[in-house]
Formats: C-alpha cells, structure tokens, sequence
C-alpha cells in the first residue's frame, strides 16, 4: 500500500451468502450499497457468467468496487474456484471487476497433517503467488485459529510466513483471539506481510433461558455443555476486541482492505448485523474509510 491508496473498510460477501440465495445476487449488492458498504470481498458466491454480470452492474451503476475475489489451491474447487483448475477464469473476472487481489480463505485440509505436508502447501502457493503476481494480482492466505497450532518447531502461520515469502496475509482478527494471541500485536508483529484484515468480533455468550430452566429442574447437562463452547461471532463493538487499536494496527502492518465480516448472526437478520459494525466502526472515527 502507498501513501496515495489508503486503506479501505468493506464488507466479506459471506457474511449475506443465504441472503444471495434467497434475493438474488443484484438485490444483496443494492442493500450492500444503502448500508454503505460499497467496497466488497467476494466469497462463496459463484461466479458464474450471470453472476459477474450482476457484479459489473453494480461496479457501474452503483459504484461498487472490489477489494478481493477468492480462490482454493484444490483441484476440485468448492465454494469458491480452484486457482489449480480454474486459474484463468479467476484472473480474467478478476481484470473484468478490477480487482486487483485473490485471497485462498484455507488451506487443503491434508496440508495439516504433518510438517512436510505443510511445506509442500507453502512451496505450491508461493509459486501460485508468483504465478498471479504476474499477472499482476496480490495471493493472500487468510488464517482461522488453527494456524497458531505448533507443527515442528513453529506455529503453522509463521511457517507460512516464512516458507511462502510471495504469499500475503489476510489476517482475521477473531480468529487470532481465538487462537490464543492479541489481534493488535499479531497485526505488529506480521507488519509488512499484511494485505488484508477481517473484522469480526469476538463474544462470549451466557448460557440460554432453556439451559437455566432445564438448571432449575435439576438438569445440569445443558449449562454445562454451554460452558465448554460459549464463543460466537459478534458484530463489531458487540464483543470483546478493542477495535479502534485493531483498526489503527491493520493500517499500519499494511492492510489496503479491512472487511467486515460476520460468520453467524444469531437470528439477527445479516444486513442488520453489518450495519452495526459499520455504526461503530464511524463511532470510532473512521468515517473515510467507507
């Protein structure tokens, strides 16, 4: 990032995946944009022919923009495209959009099983970095907790880092807090290799009204089970995370794109979830962002 592109607050398609489905894809990206939430990551959103259309359409009438498509480094793809398969349809929607980044959003599961497995993701997704760097397109690796898990004699994150030099980062704030570490110092100590930031909240939720009354009859069973998993997904401000330290953090390791994003809402309908984040977020000042 240079001093002439700051960075950017969007939103990860993901978090309004059903909503896709149940409007259609023009409609979501109409609601994206009256929220305020024009600048946009694509995942889990195929992109199909009718699909890229519907993208464009919004770049030009609605003036959307793009901050990152996503691509997997397995042959047969999934949710999203294989850069393995699908190499030249991802580079080309990604000149069409003027998107000018392709994040990976997780690594093929066998890539964990042992540390040669592991340099054998890192070496084929540098040279996929340095295949799209190319063509002109930034690859980022984006983490979930699993990667602060040790594998050898270092945590797998930092063997990507190490191994796979081309590669950026899209660091996913919820995910290192629940991985063990600090969302800000993480953000400073990978300073430099930063592309991209999710932003998500981190909640610790109280037991339901069903497990206290299941608790007053004498059944203990549904409390204790909510003690051993009592983590969500939150909106931003909704949790724990000091966000405007995290967002002064992305910033300064190099994130030209910070992305709202919300795995679950709970009931709460997704459009509302994300126009809380967005609220707080212009609370904390960060207005000229959007």
């Amino acid at each position: 990032m240079t001093a002439h592109t700051p960075a950017r607050i969007g939103v990860q398609l993901m978090t309004v995946r059903q909503e896709v489905d149940e409007l259609g894809l023009p409609a979501v990206l109409q609601r994206l944009s009256e929220i305020g939430l024009p600048n946009i990551e694509v995942s889990q959103v195929p992109l199909t022919s009718e699909n890229l259309d519907s993208f464009a359409r919004g770049r030009d009438e609605l003036g959307l923009s793009y901050a990152a498509l996503s691509g997997t480094m397995e042959a047969g793809g999934g949710a999203n495209p294989s850069l393995l398969s699908d190499y030249d349809h991802l580079v080309a929607s990604a000149r069409r959009l003027g998107c000018e980044r392709i994040r990976i959003g997780m690594m093929p599961f066998p890539a964990l099983r042992d540390e040669q497995a592991l340099l054998s993701f890192c070496r084929d997704a540098d040279e996929m970095a340095r295949r799209l760097a190319d063509d002109g397109i930034r690859l980022s690796y984006h983490n979930h907790h699993i990667e602060f898990a040790r594998l050898g004699h270092r945590e797998v994150l930092e063997t990507i880092r190490t191994e796979a030099p081309n590669l950026w980062l899209e660091v996913d704030v919820y995910w290192v807090q629940r991985g063990g570490h600090d969302p800000v110092r993480t953000l400073e100590r990978l300073a430099g290799s930063v592309d991209l930031v999710h932003l998500k909240d981190f909640r610790v939720s109280l037991p339901p009204a069903e497990a206290f009354e299941a608790l007053a009859d004498g059944d203990r069973s549904a409390v204790q089970q909510h003690l051993t998993q009592p983590v969500q997904f939150a909106e931003v401000g909704q949790g724990t995370l000091d966000w405007a330290a995290i967002v002064r953090a992305g910033i300064d390791a190099g994130a030209a794109h910070l992305l709202i994003e919300q795995d679950a809402t709970y009931g709460r309908d997704p459009f509302d979830s994300l126009t809380m984040s967005r609220e707080r977020l212009v609370e904390l000042g960060f207005a000229e962002m959007f």
